[in-house]
């Protein structure tokens, strides 16, 4: 399926709002709202939009500390890689990881309440996977730019 230029305005008004009604999203492209319904419907059935979610402030619920952890396995086997991925998937203070290439395997993004919750979490969760070699932290600062929105063009 090809989007045209109401299909990517669609999806970025989404982003931008999920709340948008219908109504709301007619209104803003200049269109009736059944064929601006009719389109959500098909860019759901069609993959492009995959979920709608609501977006938590993440240092409003206590999540503090935002870390970037580079991971480096031992062994490349492939069972060993599969495992780790599996065993990743378990834990919650991890948001987002992300199998790389050059220096490290992995890069994995972290939350929780403080440095003393991430050390916890590295010393008791991460340290308990098989096969970690090494890990490097980087602890954010400042968190200059993060949002989940794709450049639509």
């Amino acid at each position: 399926m090809k989007l045209d230029a109401t299909d990517k305005a669609i999806l970025r008004l989404l982003q931008k709002n999920g709340k948008y009604t219908i109504k709301e999203l007619a209104s803003k492209l200049n269109l009736t709202a059944t064929p601006i319904f009719e389109r959500i419907k098909r860019l759901e059935k069609e993959k492009f939009i995959e979920s709608y979610k609501a977006v938590l402030n993440r240092k409003k619920i206590g999540l503090s500390l935002l870390v970037f952890s580079n991971v480096t396995l031992k062994s490349h086997e492939a069972t060993f890689i599969s495992k780790f991925e599996q065993d990743i998937l378990q834990f919650d203070e991890v948001i987002e990881c992300y199998h790389t290439a050059g220096v490290y395997d992995y890069l994995i993004k972290v939350m929780v309440k403080n440095m003393d919750e991430y050390h916890d979490f590295v010393a008791k969760k991460l340290a308990s996977i098989e096969n970690i070699g090494q890990v490097q932290s980087a602890f954010v600062m400042t968190e200059v730019k993060s949002t989940s929105n794709l450049p639509v063009q």
